[in-house]
């Protein structure tokens, strides 16, 4: 997988996103390309400075604004939402106030499949394979990935990196409730539920297996990335690559074998034999007759979302 990584153990200032975080980020840099620079950001964004630079963070990495490349000289001053930031956020948009479940599956995806910075979050859900850990046992993880990589990292660094990521998945054990999820100052990313607490709040363990709430629309979406990622000219990609490789839907989604098959059959139906799966000898292989257009894909689903 060709990759220029850039990888960055900090920047959320120790906050996981917040509900309407990275709507507010996508449309201040819509109407202000320099916003996240400006003395003024703090009023406008209705935070406070580390907020403002959260917010920025966040909504660099799931990859809903970049650094605006078309501005001479440009040293990270000017950012500007990405084509999926705008589908999803802006103009027509998908869902503005990311209320169907299919956005913050779409918006984790985008965050751990971030091909231009490397995160704690891309690498717990695509090179981390065991079913369970321990906040010491993810911290001592990522501190061996940041010496193989040579980054030169403090374990505090690490550690409130790693309190953000569960965080960001995990609810607290501590029983308390609120009146909605909007009231709270969790990430709207619990409510995937891909990460359990054990009742000690010492274990985490992924819930691995069917996603009822994840569409195959969204599927199709990582699944036509991560093909096109990793496939090269070949039009074959094996079953459990998909589901067990580096960056890999499975992966990402942390499905079983069952649930992908699922989802690539239902692939087979919205996209018109585009895609077809097979076993020959035992082995399963995915085909892919004709590209993907996994922005339509998308698009047919939100359009008939709110259709019904």
């Amino acid at each position: 997988m060709a990759e220029d990584l850039k990888y960055k153990f900090s920047g959320h200032q120790t906050f996981v996103f917040r509900y309407g975080w990275l709507e507010k980020g996508v449309r201040g840099v819509a109407q202000s390309p320099t916003l996240f620079s400006e003395d003024d950001a703090l009023v406008r964004l209705g935070v406070g400075k580390n907020m403002v630079d959260s917010i920025r963070h966040w909504c660099q990495v799931t990859h809903l604004i970049e650094t605006d490349r078309e501005v001479k000289g440009n040293t990270g001053r000017h950012v500007r939402v990405t084509d999926i930031g705008r589908r999803l956020l802006l103009d027509e948009a998908w869902d503005p106030f990311l209320e169907d479940d299919a956005s913050l599956w779409l918006i984790h995806w985008l965050l751990v499949s971030n091909l231009n910075v490397g995160t704690a979050w891309k690498l717990l859900f695509s090179r981390f394979h065991r079913p369970d850990f321990t906040r010491r046992e993810l911290v001592e993880f990522l501190t061996r990935f940041a010496e193989k990589q040579s980054l030169k990292l403090s374990e505090s660094v690490i550690s409130r990196d790693v309190d953000c990521l569960i965080r960001s998945y995990a609810a607290s054990t501590n029983g308390k409730k609120q009146a909605s999820p909007e009231e709270t100052f969790d990430c709207p990313l619990l409510q995937l539920d891909l990460i359990q607490p054990s009742p000690d709040g010492e274990l985490y363990r992924f819930a691995i297996g069917p996603k009822p709430t994840l569409p195959a629309a969204v599927f199709a979406y990582a699944f036509a990335e991560y093909f096109d990622r990793t496939a090269g000219t070949s039009n074959t990609l094996h079953v459990q690559k998909c589901l067990y490789g580096e960056g890999s839907p499975g992966q990402a989604f942390k499905l079983d074998e069952n649930s992908l098959i699922e989802y690539v059959e239902e692939l087979e139906d919205c996209t018109g034999q585009a895609v077809t799966i097979d076993e020959t000898a035992g082995l399963k292989q995915i085909y892919r007759r004709r590209p993907i257009d996994k922005l339509r894909i998308l698009d047919d689903y939100y359009r008939g979302s709110r259709r019904r």
